[in-house]
């Protein structure tokens, strides 16, 4: 994202950071880069916590690793660094966190960047390093103006975690979903005569004739996947949830998922026909894997988007022990969109109900080592 920063001062570049993040960041470290006057978006960081059992090169170490992701974007010329703290200018204190803004500094010039300010804003008050003429001291919040520019809209509301949740779900449709998921699971066990669960599939049981017609899209995972992003999320019928769900649950269809909702149409094929190959003891296709570290060409937002928001809605509508599934489907999209904040939450999710489970904990792990996709450093998605 590239937008024009119309701010006369300080406080009015802090009314306009919470635009840039899409939240008003808590407890963090936000860089905002840029090229000329215009930035190139934000990046928000964790704000380390203060240990005195820290190695004593950690803020130094923090502070090349934050400007050196800066550094990967080609049209930055410039920054601003702005620490959101709990803590305060007490009486006669420096302003909290000048360790790690000066650091900060010191990597940034000598990586030949520019540095606008260095701001802090603390629980009581808000400061600059910059500030011509009271450098470091505190001024009041109330200087800080959310919705000081009409032209960008009310304040967002909410921090970094904000908009996490999982989405409400009627329990009535909840039921409906978990029968059909049972019908179906039951019927896809009959047809390959694998074990329905614990127990063999009942051959004389009923089969409700919806779970057939459902059974057939199954011919197609490729074509169900499409279609599901241009479903209505307000009015899902139960078996497009658990065909859905089906798929989410079982590794090799979510990664076909994951390749095609961050791809194209024919991308889901190629991933379905590797994943069988796979099976059968040839290699996966290098250019399908490196899609789940975040190399290659960038996603269409809009397709994550939608990926992200059906997979929001299912984890939210199907039984507790296939949520894992759709759960780390909402991880893995939140971190190609570059919410790493969202991200932790839905993959800490999935742990919580299957500790152990294998993408949750790759996107654990993305976070953890504050790795984006490749894409977050370009500007230009694919063609759709």
């Amino acid at each position: 994202m590239t937008t024009i920063v119309k701010a006369a001062n300080a406080a009015q570049f802090l009314s306009l950071v919470p635009h840039l993040l899409g939240f008003t960041p808590s407890r963090s470290l936000v860089l905002v880069p840029f090229d000329g006057d215009r930035s190139l978006g934000a990046m928000r960081f964790d704000l380390p916590a203060a240990s005195p059992d820290a190695p004593p090169d950690t803020i130094d170490r923090i502070a090349s690793t934050v400007i050196g992701m800066v550094c990967r974007l080609p049209a930055a010329t410039a920054i601003a660094a702005v620490a959101y703290t709990d803590a305060t200018f007490d009486a006669g204190a420096a302003m909290p966190h000048q360790d790690l803004l000066r650091a900060l500094e010191r990597r940034a010039d000598s990586c030949g960047l520019r540095i606008t300010d260095m701001i802090c804003v603390a629980s009581d008050a808000w400061g600059s390093l910059f500030d011509s003429e009271r450098p470091g001291e505190a001024r009041p919040l109330a200087e800080i103006n959310p919705h000081l520019d009409a032209e960008v809209g009310p304040a967002p509301v909410g921090n970094q975690t904000a908009g996490a949740d999982l989405p409400p779900v009627d329990s009535a449709q909840q039921e409906h979903v978990a029968e059909a998921i049972v019908s179906l699971k039951h019927l896809v066990a009959l047809l390959s005569g694998a074990p329905d669960g614990e127990a063999e599939a009942d051959s004389t049981q009923r089969i409700n004739p919806q779970t057939i017609a459902a059974a057939y899209t199954l011919d197609d995972i490729p074509a169900l996947l499409e279609e599901s992003l241009t479903w209505d999320l307000a009015d899902l019928a139960p078996y497009d949830v658990a065909l859905v769900g089906w798929c989410l649950a079982r590794p090799s269809m979510r990664d076909v998922a994951l390749v095609q909702w961050s791809g194209q149409f024919d991308d889901g094929d190629e991933a379905l026909d590797a994943q069988l190959r796979w099976e059968t003891g040839e290699e996966y296709p290098p250019d399908l894997a490196m899609r789940m570290w975040g190399e290659g060409e960038r996603p269409e937002p809009g397709r994550l988007n939608a990926g992200l928001e059906l997979s929001r809605r299912i984890a939210a509508t199907v039984p507790r022990d296939m949520r894992p599934g759709p759960l780390s489907m909402c991880a893995w999209l939140s971190w190609a969109l570059g919410r790493s904040s969202h991200a932790e939450v839905y993959a800490s999710m999935a742990c919580e109900i299957e500790p152990e489970h294998g993408l949750s904990e790759i996107v654990l792990s993305f976070v953890s080592a504050g790795h984006l996709p490749e894409w977050a450093f370009t500007s230009t998605p694919r063609p759709s």
